[in-house]
């Protein structure tokens, strides 16, 4: 009875976000570019900031952070918290000037700022990430929750024969494939604007859903205490006051995050994430005026400092709980395990169906991006300048079926990696950097040439992969060095090499950005007292999970 009652919650729900999809794009003319890869220009600040917020809050975000903070604490909080400063200044000082040259991507600003080279190179390495890193993630992720909360690797023991082992790949196989296929439907078939719509409904599910489990995971601790939610409560905040603090020591390495890397590795990072990225910027490009763009953003800011409830606290819940659990792992299991042994039964169907549009709205936002990206910045320059509009949709279509596939095969092999969160953020900061350095100093800094980019990038490509990779275990101080150091200090080299360019060979007339008029570029009025208060709360949170108040 209870295995059919969550199965029908989960369809019921699955199909309503579907159903209400179709029902706001069904009139919507999806053969032009605009319409297909931008919505039309027309989504507003609610539903950019909820898909802002779902693009980023996938599976590998409930699985990775929790996994970490049952190791460490609440410490791995600042990879959400610290997004508001990305989000603000990506608010108030980018977003007016992306939307002032009427993008459609990233790479294809780096074509009118450089050259044609730069927008390629640009693209490559973004697809590149995309289908080896951040689709077969998220698509892993999403899965090992799936096969933890609902035993689906039991059915391959016992029905096949398997080992243990096997039966796990498999099963999460096996999940991987259900959902890029349904993933895949939205990206490929209903363009921006039905994954913009579906990501804000799935946002509202994940936020009812997610704030579940630390409820019940306190009412179970409360219990293990011989109390109820109040005594979880108590226990949570007196019994391990190491677990509260966020503020770690400078000399720690991953997956601990050190605070002076709070301001600087960590923010460069965050600036890549949250005003370079395609998949995350799309949205933006897609508002239907700068106001609206700026209200997103905020908002969205707003909503990643409160997401430690979902992403970070139950991972100390599961510590506090599992006292026979001695070692963790890479912790990757912590939140699948909480989910099942608290969550009601009859809240699993729609649990897992609010799972599952959290792992549809990552991927099938980085799979339209990807879609984009190559429709856009690659086919149409290199092989077809003169294609109509329905063409290139096609083209990106055609893609997205491609990738998708490549990605849902390389999907499973995630599960023999580490720590996943780990996994994903070490392998971006060997590019994040660099194309954050030529966009910055593209959009405020005329004089830098054409050739910068395609300098800038490959040093620090290879300098990163030196430090990270060889030299930190053949100097003895460099061993335990976070990875972001190593993005602070390549952040000062880019710019260092960006000085030497300007200097020895500058543009010959300053850049002057385009004005395409393409929206309505009117700032949001009260924007800026808003977007205080929000990095306000941002230092509060910190404050709270600090020596000076709950943590020690």
């Amino acid at each position: 009875m209870n295995l059919m009652f969550t199965a029908v919650t989960f369809v019921a729900f699955t199909a309503l976000v579907a159903i209400i999809s179709w029902w706001k794009t069904r009139g919507d003319n999806l053969d032009t570019q605009d319409g297909y890869y931008l919505a039309g220009r027309g989504l507003t600040g609610p539903v950019i900031a909820g898909s802002l917020l779902m693009t980023n809050l996938s599976a590998e975000q409930l699985v990775g952070n929790n996994g970490q903070a049952v190791r460490i604490g609440m410490s791995p909080m600042g990879w959400e918290v610290t997004s508001a400063i990305a989000l603000v200044i990506l608010a108030f000082v980018l977003m007016p000037k992306y939307l002032k040259t009427g993008l459609t991507t990233v790479p294809e600003f780096f074509e009118q700022r450089y050259d044609a080279g730069t927008r390629r190179l640009v693209s490559f390495i973004v697809l590149l990430s995309y289908i080896i890193i951040m689709l077969p993630n998220v698509l892993y992720a999403g899965a090992q929750v799936f096969v933890n909360i609902f035993g689906i690797d039991q059915v391959f023991v016992t029905q096949f024969g398997m080992d243990a082992g096997s039966a796990r790949f498999w099963a999460i196989a096996a999940v991987c494939v259900a959902t890029a296929f349904a993933g895949s439907i939205y990206a490929i078939f209903g363009g921006l604007k039905a994954i913009a719509v579906s990501d804000s409904i799935n946002g509202l599910g994940l936020i009812v859903g997610g704030l579940l489990v630390p409820i019940f995971g306190l009412i179970a601790l409360g219990a293990a205490h011989g109390g109820g939610f109040m005594e979880g409560l108590d226990a949570f905040l007196n019994t391990d006051k190491t677990l509260l603090n966020a503020i770690d020591a400078p000399n720690l390495n991953e997956p601990y995050l050190p605070w002076p890397l709070l301001l600087t590795g960590l923010l460069v990072n965050n600036m890549y994430f949250w005003a370079t990225n395609q998949s995350i910027i799309q949205r933006t490009f897609g508002a239907k005026n700068l106001k609206e763009a700026q209200k997103g953003a905020v908002l969205a800011g707003f909503f990643k400092i409160l997401t430690p409830l979902i992403i970070v606290v139950p991972g100390v819940i599961a510590r506090l709980l599992y006292t026979e659990v001695t070692d963790w792992g890479n912790g990757d299991t912590a939140y699948p395990m909480l989910v099942a042994d608290v969550m009601p039964k009859w809240l699993l169907g729609f649990f897992a169906a609010v799972m599952f549009g959290a792992i549809l709205s990552s991927f099938n936002s980085i799979l339209n991006s990807a879609s984009t990206i190559y429709a856009l910045d690659i086919h149409r320059p290199m092989f077809n300048p003169n294609a109509t509009d329905a063409h290139m949709v096609k083209v990106g279509q055609n893609f997205g079926t491609i990738v998708a596939i490549i990605s849902t095969v390389m999907s499973p092999f995630f599960m023999y990696m580490g720590g996943i969160t780990t996994t994903v953020n070490s392998a971006f900061a060997a590019f994040n950097t660099p194309l954050f350095v030529c966009l910055l100093c593209g959009f405020f800094w005329k004089k830098v040439p054409a050739n910068a980019a395609k300098i800038v990038i490959p040093i620090h490509v290879v300098l990163y992969f030196l430090l990270q990779f060889y030299l930190r275990y053949q100097i003895p101080f460099l061993e335990n060095t976070h990875y972001l150091y190593f993005t602070a200090f390549l952040f000062v080299i880019d710019m260092i090499i960006m000085c030497i360019i300007v200097k020895v060979h500058p543009r010959e007339t300053d850049f002057v950005l385009h004005d395409a008029q393409a929206v309505d570029l009117t700032p949001w009025k009260n924007g800026k007292y808003v977007a205080a208060f929000v990095l306000a709360i941002m230092c509060l949170a910190y404050v709270i999970f600090s020596p000076l108040c709950l943590g020690a």
